[in-house]
């Protein structure tokens, strides 16, 4: 088994050892760890018993050592029972056989990405289905509330990034410095994630690795998603085949938006210990710079939390508000999502079977989205969700935005902003006019939403766009610009 582990953000590393030697992982030049041994003895550290692990001196990596007496070469036995007979609930296209275990295990590559609650059981799911090469990104670093749930690490690894874990070896990079040549390496993507906006960047990754030759797809270039979601004592469970069946832009509906209060009510009249943790945040910290001009909240730093429940404290007692903890201030900032383990592992566990599945055809794919919900006893449903025609990401169909002249830009940036169609962070938007390329608005370059920022007021006809116009719209929720075609009416056609 070999597993890669790549950075993005802060990493994570997958902790495991041969059977009979400590192997050590190497740090190749592109920026992973790599592990190899004998596919048959190799093994995780997760609920695995006569197990036991020691450090690697001078370094923060943990090598787990097998000492379980049992004879390990029925290892895969259950599995070959499953992959080198037919039944009754075999797929059509499934053809008993030892070469399915063997491609399982010596040439299907998976990626993970995010190594969270979710991630950790995905990957001890995985890593016990058999599959030999598993590459895991991951954006976090651990905290003290991951460790009821998140097994591989324990309480000295808090404040590392979950890649130091492992080796002395962190490298600060974002989800979009893989290049499309890097995704396409991969059989198949599932997703542990708690952020919608990677959710969203990942599946039209996947959209835009798909060849169409005269309108007709590409099967060869279809790279399966496997994601899983939890919150709390809810989950779900899908697949998406990218331009086959609905993708996450399809049923983005289905998410719901981020909470945010009113900045008046922040300001003015505040009635939850959540908005006196907002006030500090939103108003306090651009204002009095705590740790510098130019830095930025950081949600894993303790003296940045520490600041902010302070302030928070201040602002709560002045208008008689009760319940601002540290806790809450730091899931206030960081947007923490209520985690419970045994939800995780229901929705690892339904995200690595339909991974064996599809890998191996031994058995129908889920199709296409699963909910589960132990609130008020235990309930799980199955239905297709369907594609969208129009959608933003997999439909072939060009985007159209219906204003008016007199309309503003702030007018489209803030429709595509809170549209539950686009549901944008923040759109940068360019276009041709005269055949040269004009930036319109750019927030995240702050010397360049500065020179645009004037734009914001003017209207749509004052900008040089007419009906017809094209825009080009770059976001966070994507790693490829999107193309909208205006339809502009004036005033007195409306």
């Amino acid at each position: 088994m070999a597993i890669n582990i790549f950075f993005f953000f802060s990493s994570f590393t997958l902790l495991a050892s041969p059977h009979t030697h400590t192997h050590v992982p190497t740090i190749n030049d592109a920026g992973s760890v790599n592990f190899s041994a004998n596919q048959s003895h190799f093994y995780l550290f997760f609920y695995l018993p006569g197990f036991f692990f020691t450090p690697n001196k001078g370094k923060d990596l943990f090598i787990i050592d097998n000492k379980m007496d049992s004879e390990w070469s029925d290892r895969w036995s259950h599995l070959k029972k499953i992959l080198e007979r037919t039944g009754p609930f075999t797929h059509s296209d499934f053809e008993p056989s030892p070469e399915t275990f063997n491609f399982l295990q010596e040439s299907f590559r998976i990626l993970v990405v995010g190594a969270g609650g979710l991630g950790c059981e995905l990957l001890k799911d995985l890593a016990l289905l058999g599959v030999g090469n598993i590459d895991v990104i991951d954006m976090d670093i651990i905290d003290v509330s991951n460790l009821n749930r998140q097994f591989l690490f324990r309480p000295k690894d808090v404040g590392k990034s979950k890649a130091e874990v492992a080796a002395e070896f962190v490298n600060t990079r974002v989800l979009n410095y893989f290049d499309e040549s890097f995704y396409r390496q991969f059989h198949m993507v599932v997703c542990g994630l708690d952020s919608i906006v990677a959710r969203r960047w990942m599946n039209r990754m996947l959209v835009n690795l798909l060849n169409y030759e005269d309108g007709i797809l590409d099967q060869a270039s279809v790279i399966p998603m496997v994601d899983g979601g939890t919150e709390g004592f809810k989950g779900n469970a899908r697949v998406i085949t990218p331009g086959i069946t609905a993708c996450i832009e399809c049923t983005l509906d289905l998410y719901p938006p981020q909470i945010n209060f009113p900045l008046c009510t922040i300001a003015h009249t505040p009635r939850l210990p959540e908005h006196c943790i907002e006030y500090v945040r939103i108003l306090m910290w651009p204002k009095e710079h705590p740790f510098g001009e130019n830095v930025a909240i950081d949600g894993d730093d303790p003296s940045h939390i520490q600041w902010i429940y302070d302030k928070a404290i201040v602002r709560a007692n002045v208008y008689s508000i009760t319940g601002v903890t540290y806790r809450l201030t730091q899931g206030v900032v960081k947007r923490i999502i209520p985690a419970v383990a045994s939800t995780n592992a229901v929705i690892a566990a339904a995200c690595a079977t339909e991974v064996l599945k599809i890998a191996t055809s031994c058995c129908a794919p889920l199709n296409n989205y699963m909910n589960f919900s132990d609130t008020d006893g235990i309930y799980t449903y199955s239905f297709e969700a369907e594609r969208k025609e129009d959608c933003l990401a997999c439909s072939q169909i060009p985007q159209t935005l219906h204003f008016t002249e007199e309309n503003k830009l702030r007018d489209i940036i803030d429709y595509l902003i809170e549209s539950a169609s686009f549901q944008m962070k923040s759109p940068a938007i360019t276009t041709l006019i005269s055949g040269k390329s004009k930036t319109l608005y750019m927030k995240t370059v702050k010397s360049i939403e500065e020179k645009t920022r004037e734009n914001l007021k003017m209207s749509l006809k004052e900008l040089g766009l007419s009906d017809g116009s094209e825009i080009y719209v770059a976001d966070q929720t994507t790693p490829t610009s999107i193309t909208f075609k205006l339809s502009l009416t004036s005033q007195m056609e409306k």
